[in-house]
């Protein structure tokens, strides 16, 4: 299982909404991604708007695609776009940027066979 980790930036004044929203995500969109390969999948937000997200996904390009094709996803991501900044034409799901791994414990531990 691959890890990611993705940045993006909500409008400030969104915060609050966004959070609301993510407390009680639609069952249908929860049920899609856990069936389309998004595992351990979390949110973290600071109070200016930044989101850092956390997923494990055998492939994300292709988990991307699978949720791309669900109907879910696109009602989802058409609600969600006015509360983001910075992402040209892309919906969220799509513009977040993703960040390189530069530590994992587990890694590490598991290398060191001393």
């Amino acid at each position: 299982m691959n890890r990611y980790c993705f940045t993006l930036q909500l409008r400030p004044e969104s915060v609050p909404e966004y959070s609301e929203r993510h407390a009680a995500v639609w069952p249908e969109m929860l049920q899609a991604l856990k069936a389309n390969g998004w595992n351990n999948y979390s949110l973290h937000i600071r109070d200016d708007g930044l989101i850092v997200g956390y997923v494990e996904s055998e492939n994300l390009d292709a988990a991307q695609a699978a949720m791309s094709s669900t109907d879910v996803n696109a009602r989802w991501q058409a609600q969600m776009a006015p509360f983001f900044t910075g992402l040209g034409s892309a919906t969220p799901d799509e513009g977040f940027t993703l960040l390189r791994e530069l530590f994992h414990l587990e890694t590490q531990l598991e290398s060191d066979v001393s």
